[in-house]
């Protein structure tokens, strides 16, 4: 009995590319980068290919929205040389990724609404119902009269200045280097003003804030024109819902990366069955 049915059946590059609407030149740059195991050759020197190298490359395309270029290619090539554990540990790498980047989006979320909240509101020890003087449920009715808190100064009371920072402490914060930093400015992202005597970048409450935000959605993958108005709007409008619809939409690609990333292992599962059948 044949070991590997499949060797009887042959088929041309154009067999594999076409239904992808791929070029033949693609199907054969798949092979040579490993992509696809080696392709068998006629006494010609012609390629031929077998369902096995069709389902290959149906398993590559499946894996590219959800790992991307690279690591789809590193899964392929190690699955294809029988490095099946290194094309799990790629996997793993994914999904880890991606839990991060769940993160990240959350920790947005929650400076965000931090942001929107303002300061918190004072609780009230007694309920609202509840007469001047009475005593709380549970609260001896002997206690003294608390001493009487004495009176604010006049006029309002301003809020602790956070410290200023400077570029290479801010970049250390954030994990990049103080060259992004001076490209989010000359994008207009963050505004620093210069120290007078030294020139020196300044970063005060309201450009940490705003390089955070920038940094936290460059991980998710926006680009910096689109941060742009995003950023824009917040200062001019005095509120944080544009980034409503940004978030959601981020929210709603990371959905959409977890469902790639199982449509992709189960097509890799059928691949390595049909592998170990052929051998």
């Amino acid at each position: 009995m044949e070991r590997n049915p499949q060797s009887r059946v042959r088929l041309r590059p154009v067999d594999l590319a076409r239904p992808h609407g791929l070029s033949t030149q693609a199907v054969r740059n798949y092979e040579e980068a490993g992509i696809l195991p080696a392709a068998a050759r006629t006494e010609s020197g012609y390629r031929t290919y077998s369902p096995l190298h069709a389902q290959a490359l149906d398993t590559f395309l499946a894996l590219l929205p959800g790992h991307g270029h690279p690591t789809a290619t590193g899964i392929m090539r190690a699955v294809n040389r029988g490095a099946a554990d290194e094309a799990f540990r790629l996997i793993d790498e994914s999904h880890a990724q991606l839990l991060e980047d769940r993160r990240t989006l959350s920790a947005v979320e929650n400076a965000l609404r931090d942001l929107g909240s303002g300061a918190p509101k004072p609780r009230d020890s007694a309920p609202r119902d509840s007469a001047p003087g009475t005593p709380a449920p549970g609260e001896p009715e002997s206690r003294p009269p608390a001493p009487a808190e004495p009176a604010p100064p006049e006029g309002p009371t301003p809020p602790p200045t956070p410290t200023p920072t400077f570029i290479g402490p801010l970049a250390d914060r954030l994990s990049v280097r103080p060259a992004t930093l001076r490209k989010w400015e000359a994008a207009g992202l963050v505004r620093p003003r210069r120290d007078p005597l030294t020139g020196y970048r300044v970063y005060g409450e309201a450009e940490v804030r705003d390089a955070r935000l920038v940094h936290q959605l460059r991980r998710g993958g926006y680009l910096l024109e689109q941060i742009a108005p995003l950023v824009d709007r917040v200062r001019a409008a005095g509120g944080l819902e544009p980034l409503e619809a940004a978030l959601g939409d981020w929210r709603s690609r990371l959905a959409g990366r977890g469902r790639a990333l199982l449509t992709g292992s189960a097509k890799l599962d059928a691949y390595l069955n049909e592998q170990e059948r052929g051998r």
